[in-house]
């Protein structure tokens, strides 16, 4: 897999699991780059729903991306602390200057003092009938959920200390 290059600005690309395009991020700059992890930023950016409504993101976010792990990791940065919200996924591809993911509605939102929520296991458990997830899926999926919380107990990857304010510091040079 080819991968894209620091300072390069790269669309983000959500599906569902029957390949129907969920969410599109217009518009983010690559911070770093490799086949198997890209950090990316944003601020303000548009985003497309599936509908056709937008909105634009109301903070700077910095999204890790894991071509390993089902889950991708988006700290965005509030004035009372980080904010994790993390998105259980297939692991990224990059093709056509795009991050594509298949989203699999769970996702772990993650507060500042390190403690964090599981959400939406009823839109899952609806889209997994209605899809037919495989039983795989569904045991490879609540265990990257594991090892995403044993990743915020650890303090590990994007949930370090300093890794987020690293990046965005990172990010605010390409924007000027």
């Amino acid at each position: 897999m080819v991968a894209p290059d620091a300072g390069s600005n790269i669309q983000i690309q959500s599906y569902k699991h029957n390949g129907s395009l969920h969410r599109v991020w217009e518009s983010s700059i690559v911070l770093k780059g490799t086949e198997l992890t890209v950090i990316g930023a944003n601020d303000k950016t548009q985003v497309i729903e599936s509908d056709g409504r937008t909105w634009i993101t109301r903070e700077p976010a910095i999204c890790y991306f894991h071509s390993k792990h089902w889950f991708n990791i988006i700290g965005m940065l509030r004035d009372d602390g980080i904010h994790y919200y993390c998105n259980i996924s297939s692991p990224f591809v990059y093709e056509d200057n795009t991050i594509k993911y298949i989203d699999y509605d769970l996702d772990l939102k993650v507060y500042p003092d390190m403690t964090f929520d599981l959400l939406d296991e009823d839109e899952y458990e609806i889209h997994r009938k209605l899809m037919n997830y495989p039983d795989v899926l569904d045991r490879i999926l609540y265990n990257n959920i594991a090892d995403l919380q044993h990743w915020v107990q650890q303090r590990k990857g994007p949930f370090s200390p300093g890794f987020i304010d690293q990046w965005y510091e990172r990010f605010l040079t390409y924007r000027f």
